[in-house]
């Protein structure tokens, strides 16, 4: 990691196990704490980012609550990523999800820099969020508070995540124009490049020397599934005795996201929380016949291989873990957030 600037702080609002926490130091930045909801992401926060873990729902603080973490700071850095399942794709197409409790966040989020007016706002999210009006005011309650604003779709797989994840990045300042990451100019890192190196696993089984590379078992129906799962393919593949009922029917057949293989030579698709389940998206094995494993999760998400994910020889929940792994933001595109920030921080001492 680079050495911290020391002149800036910043503090990670719903920050999971601190993939943007990380990725944010990686580019250089003192990350100061990380505040969330779930206590269970504390262990791989706290050894990871060396920050302090604050467990708490973020509607139950204010910005003084934090503002001490910030003492000392020239610059200080809010960041963060709401959860975005009720803007994501697949919520838009079933229900517009405005009455779920997450909706409103971005609106506590906002509450934080109306109330500390930090130097840098920096917020990741799904792209559909961009169409909604909860939004639209967010954007523009940072314009009036002073703020220049960037913001756009960011595809992951131009920064070295492995992935063909798009994201929504927004980055705010008081001091000058600031620019979105910049992508990258090589080749997408693929599949077999992430995870190509980790020993073969049979179908649930689990590595003995590292206790993350496990996987789900599938069922005897879904192990003949991923038998005959082409890589890149569908279910359109099978044959029709291996077709669930709904995929039978017109109105199932354009869910064509679900139950496939990746391929080696591509990135993967966009790790959800339920990624280690074949059922739920084209996360089979390019080639074993087995779901993808938590290790396999973590390392697509750009996690390094040493992250701590939970307590060494301890049990643990592969759901749990793997949301945590779904839910982060990459480390790597937390970097080049990260990156962005450091450099517009540079130009503004440059010029006093």
């Amino acid at each position: 990691m680079r050495v911290a600037n020391t002149s800036a702080k910043a503090f990670d609002l719903f920050c999971g196990i601190g993939g943007l926490s990380y990725g944010l130091q990686m580019a250089g930045i003192q990350v100061i704490a990380g505040l969330d909801v779930d206590s269970t992401c504390r262990y791989a926060y706290e050894e990871n980012c060396k920050a302090k873990f604050i467990h708490s729902d973020i509607k139950n603080i204010n910005y003084s609550d934090i503002s001490p973490y910030f003492d000392g700071a020239k610059y200080r850095i809010l960041v963060g990523c709401a959860p975005c399942q009720p803007f994501s794709t697949h919520t838009a197409k079933v229900r517009k999800n405005r009455e779920d409790p997450r909706w409103n966040l971005i609106n506590e989020f906002l509450k934080f820099v109306i109330d500390g007016r930090p130097e840098i706002v920096s917020m990741e999210n799904v792209p559909t969020l961009m169409k909604e009006r909860i939004y639209r005011k967010f954007k523009d309650a940072l314009k009036g508070l002073g703020y220049w604003v960037e913001d756009g779709i960011v595809p992951c797989e131009h920064l070295g995540v492995p992935q063909r994840r798009r994201r929504l990045v927004l980055l705010a300042s008081l001091l000058q124009n600031i620019s979105l990451p910049e992508k990258s100019l090589g080749k997408p890192v693929t599949v077999k490049e992430s995870i190509g190196h980790l020993s073969k696993l049979n179908n649930g089984a689990a590595c003995t020397t590292d206790q993350m590379h496990v996987c789900w078992k599938l069922s005897p129906l879904n192990l003949k599934r991923i038998k005959v799962s082409i890589p890149a393919g569908t279910w359109k593949d099978w044959p029709e005795e291996l077709l669930p009922d709904c995929y039978r029917k017109s109105s199932g057949k354009t869910y064509s996201s679900v139950y496939g293989r990746m391929s080696w030579d591509k990135p993967s698709p966009t790790l959800t929380t339920q990624f280690y389940s074949y059922g739920t998206g084209r996360f089979g094995h390019p080639e074993q016949n087995r779901a993808l494993s938590v290790r396999e999760g973590a390392l697509l998400q750009t996690f390094p291989e040493n992250y701590k994910l939970t307590p060494p020889g301890k049990p643990f929940s592969v759901s749990t873990v793997g949301r945590h792994i779904g839910n982060a933001v990459p480390p790597l595109l937390g970097k080049a957030i990260g990156k962005s920030i450091t450099q517009h921080l540079e130009n503004v001492d440059s010029q006093l």
